[in-house]
């Protein structure tokens, strides 16, 4: 079962834009991208979601191991 949950490894601020590129298997410089010219477009309406995310979803060591230990970040170790 996959869980949304911020990355520790690799985040840039809180690791919001990292957990839902590990949740969607792809590269998280893409989100970022996307998230930063949605927030643009929408008059901030990103950002404050981004805030929340941050609050709500949880960080990755506070999930069971069986889920925490998958990452993309993994490959490329």
């Amino acid at each position: 079962m996959k869980k949304l949950y911020r990355i520790e490894n690799g985040r840039k601020l809180l690791g919001v834009c990292g957990g839902f590129a590990e949740y969607f298997n792809i590269d998280p410089t893409i989100i970022r991208v996307a998230w930063v010219l949605a927030a643009l477009g929408t008059f901030s309406l990103f950002f404050w979601g981004y805030l929340i995310c941050a609050f709500v979803m949880p960080n990755k060591g506070e999930l069971p191991p069986e889920i925490r230990d998958k990452t993309i970040y993994d490959e490329e170790k």
